[in-house]
C-alpha cells in the first residue's frame, strides 16, 4: 500500500500526540514493505528527505509567522494539494480536523473515489474551555463539515465512537494510540526537581481548563495531604490558564509548578516515583499521557469522564469535583493498600494486550486493508 499521513508536526516526534502516533505506525508499516510518507513542516529540525524507512515530504509552513491557529489552514491545504497533485496514494490519513476542513472543501474529497480519506476524529474539540464560544460554534461546524466529507472515520476512544454513532449515525473504527512498558526508571533523576520517592502526587498535562487541574489543586489543598506530600504540576506554564493557576497557587502549600519535562526517561522515572498520579483530562479521546502513566506504573486518580473510564476501566479512583478529590485524599492510604497493587497490574496488562505499538501496526495495517477491499 501507499500510504499519506497529513496534519501533524512531523517526525521524528518533538512533540507528542499525533507526531508519537504518526513516528512509531509509519516506521512500522514502512518495515512491512508499504510505501509510506509523512508530511513534515518546513521548519521541523530533521531536514532529510527519509526516516526509518519513511519519505518525508517537507511542505512549507506559514505557522512560524503567522501563528499555529491560522497558519495550520495554510500548511494543510498544502499538504493535501501536494498529495492529490502530485502523488498516488492508496490511503490519505489525516490527523484530526479542524484545519483541514477548508482543503476537504476545496478539492471536494467527498466526490473522490481514490485515494481513500480517513480522518482521525481526536476529542471534542468544540469542548475546549479555552476556546470563546464563537470559535466553539466554527469548530462545531468543522466537526459536522468533516464528518460529511471523509470517507471513513477513525476515533482513538470508545467514548468518542460512539459520541459520532449517536451525533451523526456515522460509523467509526475504534483505533488507539499506544505506549512503552520501560524498566529504566532511574531514582537519581529526581533530585533535578528536588523530588523524593513516593512524596509526591504528580499531574501532567497542558495547563488548560478542559484538563480540571484547579479541581486537582483546591482538592489537594482542602485535603490533610498538604504537610504530607507535595502535589507537582508537570506543564508549560504560558498559556493563559497556566498562567493563572501559577499566580493564583504558588506558595500555597505544597504546591509547585516544575513547568514542562521534555526527556522521556525523565519524565517516566518523575511519573514512575510518584505516590499517586492525577489525570484530568476530559474532552479528548485515548491521552497518549494516561497510556504513558499507566506505562509507567502510576496510581491513577482519574477525572470522572466517559473518556477515561473506556481507557481505565475500574483500575482507577475517579472523581468530579475538588470535594471529591478531598475525599479521596482523605482515605488514600487505606485506598493504597487495598487498590494500589492491583491497578498498576491490571493497567500494565491493558498496555500489553492493547495499547502496544506492535499491535496496533497490526490493527492499523489490517484496517487499511479493509479499506481497499472496500473499494474493489
Amino acid at each position: 500500500m501507499k500510504i499519506a499521513f497529513i496534519s501533524t508536526r512531523g517526525i521524528p516526534n518533538n512533540y507528542g500526540g499525533f507526531e508519537q502516533f504518526a513516528e512509531y505506525i509509519s516506521v512500522g508499516l514502512a518495515a512491512r514493505g508499504h510505501e509510506v510518507v509523512v508530511y513534515s513542516p518546513h521548519f521541523h529540525p530533521y531536514k532529510k528527505d527519509t526516516y526509518k524507512g519513511v519519505r518525508i515530504k517537507h511542505i512549507y509552513s506559514p505557522k512560524t509567522w503567522m501563528g499555529s491557529s491560522v497558519g495550520s489552514f495554510f500548511y494543510d491545504f498544502a499538504s493535501l494539494k501536494d498529495a492529490l497533485k502530485k502523488e498516488h496514494f492508496d490511503i490519505i490519513y489525516e490527523a484530526g480536523y479542524t484545519s483541514i476542513v477548508p482543503a476537504y472543501i476545496w478539492f471536494n474529497v467527498k466526490k473522490i473515489k481514490y485515494p481513500i480519506f480517513t480522518t482521525n476524529m481526536d476529542g471534542l474539540e468544540y469542548k475546549r474551555t479555552k476556546f470563546n464560544k464563537w470559535v466553539q460554534k466554527f469548530i462545531f461546524w468543522e466537526e459536522r463539515t468533516t464528518v460529511k466529507h471523509s470517507h471513513y472515520l477513525i476515533a482513538d476512544n470508545m467514548g468518542i465512537h460512539d459520541y459520532y454513532k449517536e451525533k451523526y449515525n456515522k460509523e467509526s473504527k475504534f483505533l488507539a494510540y499506544g505506549a512503552d512498558i520501560h524498566e529504566d526508571y532511574d531514582i537519581s533523576l529526581l533530585a533535578e526537581f528536588g523530588l523524593q520517592p513516593r512524596k509526591y502526587y504528580l499531574l501532567v498535562a497542558r495547563l488548560e481548563p478542559e484538563n480540571n487541574i484547579e479541581m486537582a489543586i483546591q482538592g489537594f489543598l482542602a485535603s490533610g495531604e498538604t504537610d504530607k506530600k507535595e502535589f507537582i504540576i508537570v506543564g508549560k506554564t504560558n498559556t493563559p490558564h497556566g498562567k493563572y493557576l501559577v499566580g493564583k497557587y504558588t506558595g500555597q502549600p505544597g504546591i509547585r509548578f516544575v513547568g514542562g519535562i521534555y526527556d522521556f526517561k525523565k519524565l517516566n522515572s518523575v511519573r514512575y516515583y510518584s505516590f499517586a498520579y492525577f489525570h484530568g483530562h476530559s474532552v479528548g479521546g485515548t491521552n497518549p499521557s494516561l497510556l504513558e502513566a499507566m506505562a509507567s506504573s502510576c496510581y491513577i486518580l482519574a477525572h470522572d469522564n466517559i473518556f477515561n473510564r473506556a481507557v481505565l476501566k475500574d483500575n482507577a479512583h475517579y472523581y468530579a469535583s475538588s470535594q471529591a478529590v478531598t475525599k479521596l485524599l482523605n482515605s488514600i492510604y487505606e485506598l493504597n493498600e487495598s487498590c494500589r497493587n492491583k491497578f498498576i497490574e491490571n493497567n500494565l496488562q491493558e498496555i500489553r494486550n492493547e495499547y502496544s505499538w506492535e499491535s496496533l501496526i497490526d490493527k492499523h495495517e489490517k484496517y487499511f486493508y479493509w479499506l481497499l477491499s472496500q473499494k474493489q
